[in-house]
C-alpha cells in the first residue's frame, strides 16, 4: 500500500517536537518507577512524550493503528493495514541517569513491515530517517553501514558479559575474538550506530519487542544493512505476539560472520 508523503512530513514534525518534550525532563530529578514482570524502568517523561505523539499521530490519522511500549495494547491494530508502533523514550535506563543514549523510535508499518521510520536522539542532535526504498539519512545526508567483514577486530554495540558466559563453551562455540564493544541501553540506538558506521554490528541473544525495533530496522536495511534474529529468521511486525527472540545487524559480510558462529545457538521461542 503506497503511504502519503504528507505521512513521513507528519512523522518527522511530530518525532522533533517528542524530542523537544524530552529534552525538558532530562537531566531533572524525574517521577520514575517500575512496570511488568520484568519490572522495566518508565519515567514520566516517558508518559508525556507518548501521550504527545499519540494526540498528534492518531489525530491527524485516526485510522491508522497504534502499537506503543507506554500505551494499553489494543487488538484493533491488527485489522488497520497502517499502524504506528512507538516507543516513545528507547533507552529509558539511559535517559532517567542523564546518559544521552536515548532516541524517540517511531515507524509507520503496513502489512508487516515498516515503511517510515523516525529515530531522534535529541541529547546529541542524531535525527535518523528512511523512507522504504528511498535511502536512509542522518541529520539529511545520506548514511550506510560499514564493510567490515571480520569479527575480530570489529566494533560490536552489545552487553558486554554476553561474550563472557559460559554458554558459548557448552554449545561449543569458539571464544570470542577481542572487538571493541559498544554498551548502548536503548536497542534502537545501537542499531542506528551500525546504520550509519559509527558501529559494525549489534547483537543480543534476549528478546526485544516490535517498538524495540520496527524503526530501526528499515533505517538500517535501507543503509544496506541486514537485521534479523541471530539464526537469520526476519522480522514481521504488527502481529498478535510482539515480541522477538533475539537480533542481528551488520553489513551483509559481517551479518554471514557473526550468523555462522551464532546461529546454532538454541533460545526459546
Amino acid at each position: 500500500m503506497p503511504v502519503p508523503d504528507s505521512d513521513f512530513t507528519l512523522l518527522k514534525e511530530t518525532v522533533r517536537d517528542a524530542g523537544a518534550l524530552a529534552m525538558r525532563y532530562f537531566g531533572t530529578d524525574l517521577r520514575k518507577w517500575s512496570k511488568g514482570a520484568d519490572n522495566s524502568p518508565v519515567t514520566e517523561a516517558d508518559i508525556a512524550v507518548n501521550d504527545l505523539l499519540r494526540a498528534r499521530l492518531t489525530g491527524a490519522r485516526p485510522g491508522y493503528g497504534w502499537l506503543s511500549e507506554e500505551t494499553e495494547d489494543n487488538p484493533v491494530r491488527l485489522a488497520r493495514p497502517l499502524t504506528w508502533v512507538v516507543d516513545p523514550i528507547d533507552g529509558t535506563r539511559a535517559f532517567a541517569r542523564g546518559d544521552p543514549h536515548f532516541v524517540v523510535s517511531v515507524a509507520l508499518v503496513t502489512e508487516g513491515r515498516p515503511t517510515l521510520a523516525v529515530l531522534f536522539n535529541p541529547a546529541t542532535d542524531e535525527f535518523f530517517e528512511a523512507t522504504a526504498g528511498g535511502g536512509a539519512r542522518l541529520n539529511g545526508a545520506p548514511i550506510h553501514v560499514s564493510n567490515c567483514s571480520r569479527i575480530e577486530g570489529c566494533r560490536i554495540a552489545a552487553f558486554a558479559p554476553m561474550f563472557k558466559h559460559p554458554g558459548w563453551e557448552r554449545a561449543g562455540i569458539a571464544p570470542w575474538p577481542e572487538m571493541e564493544i559498544l554498551e548502548r541501553n536503548s536497542v534502537a540506538y545501537r542499531i542506528a550506530l551500525v546504520a550509519c558506521g559509527a558501529a559494525d554490528a549489534a547483537l543480543a541473544l534476549n528478546a526485544k519487542s516490535d517498538w524495540d525495533l520496527a524503526a530501526a530496522d528499515l533505517i538500517v536495511n535501507e543503509a544496506r544493512g541486514r537485521m534479523t534474529t541471530h539464526d537469520g529468521e526476519p522480522f514481521i511486525y504488527n502481529r498478535e505476539s510482539t515480541r522477538h527472540r533475539s537480533l542481528l545487524v551488520a553489513g551483509s559480510a559481517l551479518h554471514d560472520a557473526l550468523l555462522a558462529k551464532v546461529g546454532a545457538v538454541r533460545l526459546p521461542r
